[in-house]
Parts: structure tokens; sequence; C-alpha cells
């Protein structure tokens, strides 16, 4: 078993299964974030920012989640008729279109920092909760290279 996970291990680390027909660098999202700003630091301005426009009152749940699905159905615009685009969106998108994506992208952020401010989850405790309930979710062993969700594994 232990030799099976190490294969297992190996095939993640190289890229996708031999079997896919994506190139590595199509299936590479080795990518890191800037260490500044941090999450705090985003959801401090964003809070100072509305306070300052005094926007807190129209930043309840329900309508800080609305303008979320609005932000995501524009950054889905986006890619509505280019087909599949590779990982690092290659020459897939111009200068301009990738601004326009970066823009987006950072609306759906900035609308789920400040619904989790309203609802005060602190989003990055929930998702490291979240990775960890998929892991038992999801082992490794049994999913590995699979799309099925976990009720079509057990």
């Amino acid at each position: 078993m232990c030799s099976n996970k190490e294969n297992i291990l190996d095939q993640v680390t190289n890229g996708i299964k031999k079997d896919s027909g994506l190139s590595e660098a199509e299936t590479n999202f080795e990518f890191k974030f800037s260490s500044q700003p941090t999450l705090e630091n985003l959801s401090e301005e964003l809070l100072d920012f509305c306070k300052q426009r005094n926007w807190q009152q129209y930043h309840t749940p329900r309508n800080l989640l609305l303008a979320l699905v609005g932000e995501v159905g524009e950054l889905s615009e986006i890619f509505q008729w280019k087909g599949e685009v590779p990982v690092g969106l290659g020459s897939s998108f111009n200068e301009k279109e990738r601004e326009h994506l970066e823009q987006e992208l950072s609306d759906v952020f900035i609308y789920l920092i400040r619904l989790s401010q309203a609802c005060k989850v602190d989003l990055p405790k929930a998702v490291e909760a979240k990775i960890e309930h998929n892991k038992q979710k999801y082992p490794v062993e049994k999913c590995f290279g699979q799309s099925k969700k976990y009720h079509e594994y057990n």
C-alpha cells in the first residue's frame, strides 16, 4: 500500500496522468500569490473603504451575496465563448482581456471578503477546515485522477 501511495504522489508531483491528453504546461497550477497584502490587510482596507462611504448599511449578507453572484456572472462572460483555456491562459487572452479578468476576479474576491465579514466567518480558518474535510471525503487512494463525486466511488 505504501508503494501505491508513493506512486500516486509521484504522478501528482510530475503532473497529470499521462492518459489525460494534456501537457504539463496545460496543467501546471504551480503559482505563488504575493505575501503582501495579507487577507487581514485587505479585509481592514475594505472595511475602512465601506465605512468612509457609509455603505455598511447596504452590505447585508443577502445584498453582498447577490452582488457576488452578479460578479461571478460577469466573470463567466469573459470565458463564455473562449472554449477550453489552458492554465496560465496561454495566448487565449490578450493584455486587455487579462486586465478585465483581473478586475472581475478582484470584484468576486472583494464581495467574498465582505460577505465573510458580514457573516462573521473567519475565512482562512473555514478554508483550512474545508480542505481537511475534503481530504477525508476524497482520499487520494480512491479518487486520484477521477472527477467522480465522493458517493460514486465509495
